[in-house]
């Protein structure tokens, strides 16, 4: 298994590392990808469309103090929970 390489580009004044998938899901509308990235050295896990189309949403930043077992748990929750309501998850009203 390789590591992969993380290539760090200025976006705004601010360091961008690369982007690496961490999970899908697909709901009724669509399939969604969750990515973690690196932006001004905070890990940031957002959730947008596979299609490259639709919505973005930010899920978390600021889970690089935890290592790497909370964003994993974050994920698989996440997933589960899009799996159970059918919707994106950021995006369901709690009431």
């Amino acid at each position: 298994m390789t590591t992969p390489t993380v290539t760090e580009t200025v976006r705004n004044g601010n360091h961008v590392g690369q982007r690496l998938e961490l999970g899908r899901y697909t709901i009724t509308a669509c399939e969604r990808i969750l990515y973690g990235q690196r932006v001004s050295g905070v890990v940031r896990v957002t959730d947008v469309p596979a299609s490259g189309r639709g919505r973005a949403v930010l899920v978390e930043r600021g889970l690089e103090e935890d290592g790497n077992a909370a964003p994993q748990a974050l994920v698989a929750d996440y997933i589960r929970q899009a799996e159970l309501h059918d919707e994106i998850p950021m995006l369901v009203s709690l009431l």
